[in-house]
């Protein structure tokens, strides 16, 4: 019965979501809204098979996770501000960051605030994350397969290098290598290249 009644809800949503599938096929040459769509199908176990599946996919996302509406929002730009009213955002989560790689994925997304120079591709960002200022000019630069656990907080000119974790309450306030996990603060190196090690950053 459960099932039943999410699948009418998902035929009523698509209602409301037609404008969002019009703005959809706009913008499928955009590589970023691609990639998200693509990673976010993979992490959340839907089926893309096919021109249907990828559009039910898509309607699915954008009905059940709204932090998948504020990465789409965001993508779309102005043209999706207009018609964030039918299919509202999450209201807790802030994205500020005007260069985003394809296949950003936000796991929770409640309380956080991704305001970054840069962002490289497939990065994963948890909840209550702060990548944010330390000034008026100072803001990080996250390069590809970053991903940011729970609570971490990203401050300042700082960048964190490609295929590197930052853990959870972790705060990073110096240049992160390439393929380390950082933890603690402040944030120290605690694996590097998969071996375990202690290393101030």
């Amino acid at each position: 019965m459960k099932s039943f009644a999410k699948k009418v809800f998902l035929v009523a949503s698509a209602v409301r979501l037609l404008p969002h599938l019009f703005l959809y096929h706009l913008s499928r040459n955009n590589t970023a809204i691609k990639g998200d769509l693509e990673r976010w199908i993979t992490v959340r176990h839907l089926n893309s098979a096919g021109f249907a599946g990828t559009h039910i996919s898509f309607l699915k996302l954008m009905t059940w996770n709204p932090e998948y509406r504020n990465i789409f929002y965001h993508r779309i730009g102005i043209k999706g501000k207009l018609f964030s009213f039918l299919c509202p955002p999450m209201s807790t989560l802030y994205i500020y960051t005007g260069k985003i790689g394809p296949a950003l994925f936000i796991q929770h997304g409640f309380a956080t605030i991704i305001s970054a120079k840069a962002i490289g591709a497939n990065c994963w960002i948890n909840q209550q994350v702060t990548i944010g200022f330390s000034n008026d000019t100072d803001q990080p630069t996250l390069l590809d397969n970053v991903t940011v656990n729970a609570g971490a907080k990203i401050i300042g000119d700082v960048v964190v290098g490609p295929n590197s974790i930052v853990g959870a309450n972790a705060v990073v306030v110096k240049d992160v290598p390439a393929n380390v996990t950082v933890v603690g603060v402040p944030a120290r190196i605690v694996r590097r290249n998969g071996m375990r090690v202690d290393e101030l950053l």
